[in-house]
């Protein structure tokens, strides 16, 4: 089974994709997926893709950057957070297995 790789971006890649990390981890693992998070700042993207499999973002971050991006508050507000859940899914599609 793959490892879902997911980059958590945020404007200073600290306290607020710690908190995103931590609920993806959770609401993933409630449905069976193995995650691995990993956080950066919106200027560090570029040089995190590497081996990543979908981006979850707070902040805006460049286009086309060959991998699916989430960009959402849900995690943050709790309003919202299953419907992020399964657009991260809906967006990483057969790529990663439960």
């Amino acid at each position: 089974m793959k490892k879902l790789k997911i980059l958590v971006v945020c404007g200073t890649g600290i306290a607020t994709s710690t908190v995103v990390s931590r609920k993806l981890e959770e609401k993933l693992s409630e449905r069976g997926y193995e995650v691995e998070t990993r956080q950066c700042k919106a200027s560090e993207v570029e040089s995190n893709l590497e081996g990543i499999d979908i981006i979850v973002a707070t902040t805006p971050v460049p286009e086309n950057l060959g991998v699916p991006v989430v960009r959402t508050l849900a995690f943050l507000t709790g309003v919202g957070e299953d419907e992020a859940i399964e657009e991260v899914i809906s967006k990483i599609g057969g790529d990663v297995q439960k």
